[in-house]
């Protein structure tokens, strides 16, 4: 079975076992493996346009990052929890499987952010290029979910962020809430939506904490892949690709072959890749000074 066709709210019981609590996460902000961990702070324009800064942690303790996340308009996220994090893992994945169970989903690859934001944090309009799945665990968070159809996901802006030629973020407009489903998170509920649905967060006004889990399915992958080569045959060759809904899932697969042959090839440039390696390199030469 395919990802549910529209969002859905699921329970689960993570947020009872104490793991989102300051004590537990001024612990864990002290012992995460710095390469994991990304803070970044948002700015906002009049017509909600989001503009984005990425820093590092410094020497800062826990305790004192944590502070500094109630305080301002900061996102920090942990990532690969599923490697670093396991008492936190545990329970989520196994809350998620019996989920995916019940939806008819067999997921192939797994992985988890922690994301703990401020108060009015907002994280604007985007897209992720798999399955997701939001456990809430302290807080309330509202969500606000677009169909992933043309006029809101146009399939050549989501090709180039599979490309990784642009982030995530997308050209938003505010009449597009008209079209949106809004859902206020609460500590103890998940939230799941189709693929590639286009979203953005606003928290309400209190610290948060969230798990985002990641997965991909056998489908997910190839239709990745085939958005992958059909961006290629569009931005090299001119070729304009037919909508991925009216494409089968054997032409997919075919597309999803040539995507690996292209990225074997490096057609495409990792202007994502070049962005991270430029902070990386901005962020030695702070930490020097």
């Amino acid at each position: 079975m395919s990802l549910p066709l529209e969002p859905r709210v699921f329970p689960h019981q993570v947020d009872q076992l104490g793991l989102a609590t300051d004590e537990a996460l001024a612990a864990l902000l002290d012992r995460y493996p710095e390469e994991l961990f990304d803070i970044n702070a948002y700015s906002y324009d009049d017509e909600g346009q989001v503009s984005l800064e990425t820093g590092a942690r410094g020497r800062a303790d826990g305790a004192t990052i944590l502070a500094e996340i109630k305080a301002g308009r900061l996102w920090v996220n942990l990532r690969d929890v599923q490697e670093a994090h396991l008492d936190l893992w545990n329970p989520i994945h196994e809350a998620f499987q019996a989920n995916m169970r019940e939806l008819g989903i067999k997921p192939i690859k797994t992985t988890g952010q922690l994301i703990l934001s401020s108060p009015g944090t907002r994280v604007p309009y985007h897209f992720d290029a798999a399955g997701v799945m939001l456990f809430h665990l302290r807080g309330r968070k509202r969500l606000f979910v677009y169909p992933p159809d043309e006029a809101h996901l146009p399939q050549a802006e989501m090709e180039q962020v599979i490309m990784r030629t642009t982030t995530e973020e997308l050209t938003y407009r505010k009449a597009y809430d008209a079209n949106a489903q809004v859902f206020d998170l609460e500590a103890g509920q998940a939230l799941t939506w189709p693929l590639y649905a286009p979203h953005r967060v606003e928290n309400l006004e209190v610290f948060n904490v969230s798990m985002s889990l990641d997965f991909q399915t056998w489908e997910t992958r190839m239709t990745r892949g085939a958005h992958y080569a059909n961006g290629v045959l569009r931005q090299r060759w001119g070729v304009t690709p037919a909508r991925m809904g009216r494409t089968p899932m054997a032409a997919r697969a075919a597309l999803w072959a040539a995507s690996l042959a292209m990225k074997k090839a490096n057609l495409v440039e990792n202007r994502i890749k070049d962005y991270e390696r430029s902070f990386e390199l901005g962020a030695d030469k702070r930490a020097a000074a």
